[in-house]
């Protein structure tokens, strides 16, 4: 029994152990604003909706758990952080505390709600709150602006000394510092002996509680810790275009964020990121070359992912064998 769980011990530490061309990885994307100047703005929301994609795998691929209602937690950090900033301090770090805090709290009370029912149950659920979410912020217009959206909100310069430029290279740089600290994060989470019970859970529920694994404690943290880490996308959204719209709350984000990790993979938090990179860079391209059917070559694109499979997709030579 000691040689197992010594066994089991190892295997969590070697994969926590952080690859060699990681840090090669988010070195390259903090100098990225530096390197591609023209490009920050797109880096930028880059950063955020991959930021966005990393929450929900926390969910969808350590869980199990479909949510097609993920944007409520990001909307939700998005018009705290813009309301904190237009009515109280327009600091953009207390902010982003202030919008992933919001979230953190609106996670754990909609965490009671994800316990119980079947997959279905979940998604519409889930669902549902970003519904009703949409429904209070277009109502309650004098506080959030409701159909206009939260306008005039002027964010002071990072730290004190950096201004939100133009150009958005403070922006990229202040929303890829918050990804690599927020990932980093998560990342410790999934490779700890917290993430294995997780993936148990996911795996086999009922084996899992048989064991003594505290299946709803397990389920109601994470869930929690992931609508922070929207929330907090949601912030730096709102932060970066001085802008909050009932758009946040659209089941659009929801299924955008949800094809990133079809795109990336689930269950590998750079899925979310690559999901993220491939999704925005698509978009961009498309949209500038045909701008009407961008929807239809990117559901061309996900149908043939689908068919061949990612892996044979970025090896060619391999589609001819079967």
């Amino acid at each position: 029994m000691t040689s197992v769980t010594s066994l089991a011990q190892q295997s969590v530490l070697n994969t926590s152990r952080m690859k060699v061309w990681e840090p090669v990885f988010w070195l390259l994307a903090l100098a990225s604003p530096w390197l591609a100047q023209q490009h920050a703005l797109i880096i930028n929301e880059i950063a955020i909706v991959a930021l966005f994609a990393v929450s929900l795998d926390l969910v969808l691929g350590y869980t199990g758990i479909v949510s097609l209602g993920h944007a409520a937690f990001l909307g939700f950090g998005a018009y705290a952080a813009a309301l904190f900033a237009k009515w109280v301090m327009p600091d953009p770090l207390v902010g982003l505390l202030v919008g992933t805090f919001a979230a953190t709290v609106l996670g754990a009370v909609c965490s009671t709600t994800i316990l119980r029912g079947s997959d279905l149950t979940r998604l519409m659920v889930t669902l549902g709150m970003a519904l009703i979410l949409y429904e209070l912020a277009n109502k309650l217009d004098w506080l959030t602006g409701g159909s206009d959206g939260l306008q005039g909100v002027v964010m002071g310069p990072v730290l004190g000394r950096f201004e939100f430029d133009l150009m958005g290279q403070v922006a990229a740089w202040y929303s890829l510092s918050v990804l690599c600290v927020c990932f980093l994060l998560a990342r410790r989470l999934v490779h700890s002996p917290f993430g294995a019970t997780l993936m148990a859970v996911r795996d086999n529920r009922l084996r899992a509680m048989a064991i003594g694994i505290p299946v709803h404690a397990r389920l109601a943290v994470v869930y929690t810790v992931a609508a922070g880490v929207a929330g907090a996308a949601g912030a730096l959204m709102a932060q970066t275009t001085g802008f909050a719209s009932l758009d946040v709350f659209a089941l659009d984000r929801s299924a955008d964020v949800m094809l990133m990790l079809v795109i990336g993979g689930v269950g590998w938090l750079y899925g979310g990121v690559a999901g993220a990179i491939v999704f925005k860079l698509m978009h961009d391209v498309i949209s500038s070359i045909t701008p009407q059917y961008w929807t239809f070559w990117m559901g061309l694109f996900l149908v043939v992912l689908v068919m061949v499979g990612r892996e044979r997709l970025l090896k060619p030579w391999t589609w001819g064998r079967t």
